[in-house]
């Protein structure tokens, strides 16, 4: 199938990025379910060169959603981070007004969008963070040695950075456009957890408003999860170098 051209018209002012590797057993459903919220999004997949075929299933669904679903195919996988520049990039040049990271297998549920997207056009927030750690512990099926892990890493990374915000590592965050134009996405470092954490360190420095919106996060049921001890790592001694920059770097 030809690729969509990025100025493709479209009728959303929210296109939703969702970074995908090997996810065949999730894309579908996870894409069905977003173009079945009353708020209309749009979606762009950015796959790594999945082996599993999950690009070939987004190319089909295409033809049912023609103006609301795209798809960037990347060579190789070379980590969250690049990939979500990449969505990044891409939403700026097509013109979105907010753009909204999630993953592919349903730990982020579809149907908090909306509020995401309520928090920063209508509520003045410039970033929305799907927080799991708002409301004490809002976490299913999670071992707790993982829970206590992820828990820690957030409070860890308020201690050392005093961003105030209680789950610095989330994945499931909303931008209006100013805030990605503003952040040198040329110049974000890390790839892993360190990079949830150094989109909202830099936003922050820059003095953009983050509001935190409770959600629930559920562990993945089809798939394996992309975790490991290097994105762990990246995360601690990240977290070190980026309170030793200069930042921002014009003041």
């Amino acid at each position: 199938m030809p690729k969509k051209d990025i100025h493709t018209t479209q009728q959303s002012d929210t296109l939703v990025i969702i970074p995908t590797y090997n996810e065949k057993e999730n894309i579908e459903a996870i894409i069905q379910a977003v173009f079945g919220l009353e708020k209309d999004f749009a979606v762009l997949v950015v796959d790594d060169n999945s082996p599993d075929g999950t690009a070939d299933l987004v190319n089909q669904l295409q033809t049912t959603f023609p103006d609301r679903l795209f798809i960037e195919n990347r060579k190789e996988k070379q980590g969250l981070g690049v990939a979500y520049i990449h969505g990044f990039k891409w939403a700026l040049k097509a013109g979105f007004a907010y753009i909204i990271e999630m993953d592919a297998d349903f730990s982020h549920d579809p149907n908090d969008l909306p509020r995401l997207y309520k928090a920063c056009k209508e509520e003045g927030a410039d970033v929305s963070v799907g927080s799991r750690y708002v409301d004490g512990i809002s976490v299913v099926k999670w071992d707790i040695k993982r829970i206590l892990l992820s828990y820690f890493a957030s409070k860890y990374v308020k201690l050392i950075t005093r961003i105030p915000i209680n789950d610095t590592t989330a994945g499931f965050v909303c931008y209006k456009r100013k805030v990605l134009e503003t952040i040198d996405l040329d110049k974000i470092r890390f790839v892993g957890y360190a990079f949830q954490i150094e989109m909202k360190y830099k936003a922050w420095k820059y003095g953009f408003d983050i509001k935190e919106v409770s959600v629930i996060f559920t562990d993945r049921i089809h798939g394996n999860s992309k975790m490991s001890g290097s994105i762990i790592t990246e995360a601690v001694f990240g977290v070190i170098q980026m309170t030793l920059m200069k930042f921002p770097p014009n003041k």
